[in-house]
């Protein structure tokens, strides 16, 4: 198991709590409709998205991963 952290800053007219939505709590929703040739879909194993959430990542090549949510800064 590996921990990712992902840092990253830029100037947007998006304010930053809905930036923080879309990007980080609603990902499952928005990743595969920007990547579909890469991400097939996301589903919820366990949780709702916050801490302790287990995400199955599918990817369009039949393989998948697993992710688990530790903590949302």
């Amino acid at each position: 198991m590996g921990v990712t952290i992902f840092m990253q800053e830029f100037a947007s007219p998006v304010p930053p709590h809905r930036m923080f939505k879309a990007l980080i709590l609603d990902s499952h929703n928005l990743v595969h409709k920007l990547m579909p040739q890469a991400i097939q879909s996301i589903e919820f194993i366990q949780g709702d998205g916050g801490p302790g959430t287990i995400k199955q990542i599918n990817f369009a090549k039949g393989t998948y991963v697993y992710r688990m949510v530790a903590a949302l800064a």
